[in-house]
């Protein structure tokens, strides 16, 4: 039951991933819109952070029944990893991160990365699936 839901949030992820490949190609400054939010109130903050970990807990839980079994757990390891140490990051810090970054990140840039989320997607989806 517990691998049957993981393999779903997997696949939810996936698809997670390639709607937000359209959302920096169609709509750029959308994407940077949001990102500027990150870490920007405490409830925004720890929302993102917890939602991260489902899909991460996700991805090592489904990882020995994928086609691409270490690449779900190094991704899933890298998730929680990051995930616990954003917990331990100030508000303001991951905030002001995220700020510079947008402002790095112009929109013609979001757009050019997006088919990488078209392909990662696809490949979660993919490993997930086709076993």
């Amino acid at each position: 039951m517990i691998i049957e839901i993981a393999k779903w949030v997997v696949i939810f992820f996936g698809i997670f991933i390639i709607f937000i490949g359209f959302i920096m190609f169609i709509n750029p400054k959308k994407a940077r819109v949001t990102l500027r939010k990150a870490g920007s109130t405490n409830f925004i903050n720890y929302m993102e952070i917890t939602t991260r970990l489902i899909p991460a807990i996700a991805l090592i839980l489904y990882a020995d029944f994928s086609k691409l079994p270490e690449a779900f757990k190094f991704l899933g390891w890298i998730m929680v990893l990051t995930s616990l140490i954003l917990f331990a990051v100030p508000i303001k810090t991951h905030h002001r991160f995220a700020m510079k970054s947008a402002d790095i990140l112009k929109p013609i840039y979001f757009q050019l990365v997006s088919p990488i989320a078209f392909i990662i997607g696809g490949l979660i989806i993919y490993s997930a699936l086709c076993v």
